[in-house]
């Protein structure tokens, strides 16, 4: 599940639109002669002063020189002659003649002498670099930085080698094809779209986070946090893996294994993206640098929980470890649906490293969660990490505040049902939801509204959509056997988002759609009309697909890849839309990454049979990377308590 808007607002993405501008000016490419001529007097003036205040000074051996307590730093260090005083009060040298003194003297003289050197040859260096264009620079600062790199890589004794544990059980990873001719024909048209999706981000955007179809070139927006990850490569794994392509699952692995890095990262889009991608690229194929690139890189996500309350800040710089919130996130709070949809992917790194602080950060959250007041039982999406008090008082089960949701369902499934504190919280939640924020319309459409400062807006997110195939999937285990209850309700919402895709022009869904003045699920603002490339609702008819195999599903879901092959495919990829009520849609001329991980992979699985990847053995982390339920019944995690489970 994924959030855009203008800015990353929550579980499921937003994408932005970046520009650069040169930090050089362009019209003078070196320093004209008059200023090297002054550059060069300052220079000279500034040696010949230091040259004076240690030549000029008075010099008197028999007091102790340097005496700031710099000599260490200053001059290298030579073990003193112990010193004493005369009866006359003199100070003298105890147990040294004359010799020494004399030797002293030498090796202080010897001393300048080196010094006059090294200052002469700074000198004639920085003339040599004056006369040197800036071209000539930067190319010596590459090669240094780049020795600097090297000499780092050797001095680095590499990661570390991970405990041996058990492989959870993993079955059903490949085939699942359909035994109906029209099904399996439906499903490689979906492995169709992938191939030239792929293709086309091969060809014009490799390595880069996504992909601009329309310009044939790279794109990167400020929600990763840096410019260029591979986004589209993690993401794209597993469903290349489970698609059968081989050998472009391998040029993935080629690259991950020759270029992954980062820097300044989104904790929330590393984790489910990068992290979840790691982990279910490693239990697909059994690759081990898939494992230890997750491990590797989780470890630099944890100076992020270094705040007053371990909510951990939105963002964090790899290298130096400091953190920050997003500017727009209610005065600096961090975002529920980001410090909450951590728990499935830290709690598998704690099982394979034997560490126990991934397990442990998630738990101090639930902890402190558990504690606070929640208006009306709800969860508000803000919360500040400083204070430990709530923002803003926004509730969603759309952006902001989704997968916080999911995931404590998820953390349940995932623990083989044994992790019965997330599911009691789970149902409190659904429980508040259900009577403060769903409602039907006048038309009789059931919807998820959200709420704002104390009354229900009528208005319901793409987002959102994803929430009827969590009920479904919460059905069986639900309090009070209302089971059946919650299967209906996910029913009627996948109903509901199938109508605010059905009352286009296009066939494809808006970003939001309102139940007001007449109107029902149907976008009101331009701004809420785009339609980018989103799985939230794919999702859900395939949750419902497995659970009911109601034939409408599958036609829905097929009604939906049509109308994405007819209106978003390109020569160069796929491409959002701007507009899904116009005959005539201009492009937004960017391939979202999501896009290989949860649209075409939920398409793919629709037209599957339940044996491909089944939800007994997996659960899907939010942006569909599915990873195996760990039997944990005779298995106690690093950090964790019985009470705990």
């Amino acid at each position: 599940m994924t959030t855009p808007a203008l800015l990353p607002l929550s579980g499921r993405r937003i994408p932005t639109l970046s520009t650069g501008t040169s930090s050089f000016p362009h019209h003078r490419a070196t320093l004209r002669l008059s200023e090297k001529f002054i550059l060069l007097l300052i220079l000279s003036a500034f040696i010949t002063l230091c040259f004076g205040a240690f030549f000029f000074l008075p010099d008197n051996s028999k007091h102790k020189r340097f005496d700031l307590g710099l000599e260490d730093v200053l001059i290298p260090h030579f073990d003193s002659p112990k010193e004493g005083k005369h009866a006359s009060g003199q100070v003298v040298i105890h147990g040294q003649g004359g010799h020494d003194e004399h030797r002293h003297r030498a090796e202080e003289e010897s001393l300048r002498d080196k010094i006059r050197a090294d200052h002469e040859r700074a000198l004639q260096e920085a003339k040599e670099k004056l006369r040197k264009s800036r071209e000539e620079l930067r190319a010596e600062i590459q090669t240094e930085k780049t020795k600097v790199v090297e000499d780092l890589k050797k001095k680095d004794p590499g990661p570390r080698p991970l405990p041996p544990v058990p492989m959870p059980q993993v079955v059903g990873v490949n085939d699942g094809e359909p035994p109906e001719p029209d099904v399996k024909e439906k499903r490689d048209k979906i492995r169709e779209m992938m191939k030239h999706a792929w293709d086309s981000y091969r060809q014009y955007g490799w390595g880069h986070n996504e992909l601009k179809p329309i310009a044939k070139k790279g794109h990167s927006t400020n929600i990763f946090g840096n410019s260029q990850l591979g986004a589209s490569i993690v993401d794209a794994l597993d469903t290349l893996f489970i698609m059968g392509l081989q050998e472009e699952f391998k040029d993935g692995q080629e690259w991950i294994e020759q270029n992954l890095d980062f820097s300044i990262v989104s904790v929330f889009e590393v984790n489910i993206r990068f992290i979840g991608g790691l982990l279910a690229a490693y239990y697909l194929s059994g690759q081990e640098v898939f494992k230890m690139k997750a491990v590797q890189l989780a470890e630099k996500l944890i100076p992020a929980f270094n705040t007053p309350t371990g909510i951990p800040w939105a963002m964090v710089n790899l290298k130096t470890g400091v953190g920050r919130n997003w500017g727009w996130a209610s005065a600096g709070s961090s975002i529920l649906a980001e410090f909450g949809t951590l728990h499935m992917e830290f709690v598998h790194l704690t099982y394979l490293t034997g560490n126990p602080v991934y397990y442990q950060k998630v738990m101090h959250i639930r902890k402190l969660l558990a504690k606070m007041d929640r208006p009306n039982g709800l969860y508000p999406n803000y919360l500040n990490p400083r204070t430990g008090r709530w923002g803003q008082h926004h509730t969603s089960v759309g952006g902001l505040g989704d997968s916080f949701y999911e995931y404590l369902l998820k953390a349940w499934l995932m623990s083989d049902k044994t992790d019965t504190e997330a599911r009691k919280t789970y149902d409190d939640a659904i429980e508040a939801i259900e009577r403060h924020l769903i409602r039907k319309s006048n038309g009789g459409l059931t919807f998820i509204g959200e709420w704002k400062n104390g009354h229900l807006e009528r208005k319901m997110g793409h987002l959102a959509c994803f929430a009827g195939g969590m009920l479904a999937l919460g059905a069986d285990g639900s309090p009070d056997d209302k089971a059946g209850h919650y299967l209906q309700l996910g029913a009627e919402i996948a109903h509901t988002c199938h109508e605010s895709y059905d009352r286009t022009v296009l066939k494809l869904g808006p970003e939001a759609f309102k139940f007001d003045s007449g109107l029902e699920a149907v976008a009101v603002r331009q701004n809420e009309k785009y339609y980018i490339l989103r799985p939230e609702v794919i999702e859900t008819y395939w949750y419902m697909w497995r659970f009911t195999h109601d034939p409408k599903y599958r036609q829905w879901g097929w009604e939906a890849a049509q109308a994405i092959d007819k209106y978003c495919r390109v020569s160069g990829g796929f491409s959002g839309v701007k507009d899904v009520y116009s005959s005539n849609p201009t492009y937004d001329d960017v391939q979202q990454s999501f896009f290989f991980a949860e649209t075409l992979k939920y398409l793919y699985l629709l037209f599957s049979n339940d044996d491909l990847l089944p939800l007994e053995t997996w659960v899907f982390n939010t942006e569909a990377h599915p990873l195996p339920v760990l039997h944990l019944g005779n298995i106690t995690l690093p950090g964790s308590e019985p009470s705990q489970r």
